[in-house]
């Protein structure tokens, strides 16, 4: 490197140091300072009014503002999402020339957000958190060694930003620190309420409605369309009330539940049940007697011979003999029947055959019951029938 061998070295420049300067309006030679040629060229030779500076930070963040080139130092923050925590530290206080700002955006939303002096005594009207799409500018006063905060678009509460990009029922809901209930927006007109409690508001005359756990009601003027004596009833939900409301009811007298029920002088009709127990004289006023109806019997035909049982799990049926000669030597067979008691009587008859036939019943048991039988003389090979029924019997 070439020197100037009739000057010494100077190590360490500082603002105040001189140089040589000619003059043209003075005609000679003068000297001026470092600082003061600074200045000129600062004023002279502007820099860029405007420097861009793009980052996608991540969450806990710390991002340094370059020393100006610049007035104003644009910092575009672009994270993928919501950032919990974030700093950004200013640039050095004795690099930064009097009036630079910083501006500073975020296209998502910064939580809490740290902004770092470096060198500068103090930071007035500084932000805490930034909200998607926000964004806020500082300025720099170097007599005062401080930044000013000139410009700063509102701060939104936590989720409000969120919201009025998205206004969706959700992120209002997220958004609201007061509100009660869950689901949409409601408007006024045609709601949808799921599950609400209304207190005591006027609501006019609604079209719709269903109410579920509302108690207060005044039943006689609180509803209508109610047919007559039906307010009364439930009111006070007694028998007589119900049977002075019901318009088309038959007989009278309590209200009747299935299990257990005492009816008094009752007109059954054709009725169908399980079972029935009288505690006293069941009788016929009609034509077709009292019996079993169609279903309830069964049909079972012997084989092998006269004397083999057969099984007939009905309350009444026909049973085919084997085919024999009649005999008036008595012989008997068994019928296993699951529906007989010991204490049944088993009614038994003669339904066919050509000899007439002496019939008994011996031995009834819990599930069966002995046929006993012989012909009066006749000798006859043929297949008789014999019907039985069984009637339910007691002993106490």
């Amino acid at each position: 490197m070439p020197t100037i061998n009739q000057l010494p070295v100077l190590s360490t420049i500082s603002s105040g140091d001189q140089l040589p300067v000619y003059s043209p309006n003075n005609g000679d030679a003068r000297r001026t300072s470092i600082g003061s040629l600074l200045t000129f060229f600062q004023q002279t030779f502007a820099s860029p009014t405007l420097s861009v500076n793009l980052f996608v930070p991540g969450n806990g963040f710390n991002i340094t503002v370059p020393t100006p080139v610049s007035n104003d130092q644009w910092m575009l923050l672009q994270p993928a999402s919501s950032l919990a925590t974030g700093t950004i530290t200013l640039p050095l206080n004795t690099s930064v020339p009097d009036g630079t700002s910083v501006l500073i955006t975020t296209t998502q939303e910064i939580t809490s957000l740290t902004i770092a002096l470096n060198g500068a005594s103090a930071i007035y009207g500084g932000v805490t958190s930034l909200a998607s799409g926000s964004a806020t500018t500082l300025r720099f006063y170097e007599s005062t060694n401080s930044w000013y905060q000139v410009n700063s678009e509102a701060v939104f509460a936590g989720g409000i930003q969120n919201w009025v990009s998205n206004p969706s029922s959700a992120n209002l809901l997220a958004a609201m620190t007061d509100e009660t209930g869950t689901g949409l927006l409601v408007f006024n007109n045609t709601p949808t309420l799921v599950s609400p409690i209304l207190s005591t508001p006027v609501l006019g005359t609604p079209t719709s409605g269903t109410l579920t756990s509302c108690t207060g009601l005044p039943v006689a003027t609180g509803i209508s369309g109610l047919g007559t004596g039906v307010a009364t009833f439930l009111a006070g939900p007694s028998s007589a009330n119900l049977d002075a409301a019901v318009t088309d009811n038959t007989g009278s007298g309590l209200l009747v539940f299935n299990t257990t029920p005492t009816l008094v002088t009752p007109n059954i009709g054709a009725a169908t049940g399980i079972s029935l127990v009288a505690s006293g004289t069941i009788v016929s006023s009609g034509g077709t007697g009292i019996g079993y109806v169609a279903g309830a019997g069964g049909t079972v035909t012997q084989i092998t011979s006269r004397t083999t049982g057969v099984t007939l799990n009905k309350t009444t049926g026909a049973i085919t003999l084997f085919s024999a000669a009649g005999t008036t030597t008595a012989a008997t067979f068994t019928v296993t029947n699951s529906t007989v008691l010991a204490t049944d009587v088993i009614i038994l008859n003669q339904k066919s055959g050509t000899d007439l036939y002496d019939l008994m019943v011996t031995a009834v048991a819990a599930g069966s019951f002995n046929i006993t039988f012989r012909t009066t003389g006749g000798t006859t090979t043929e297949t008789p029938v014999f019907s039985f029924a069984v009637i339910k019997g007691a002993t106490t």
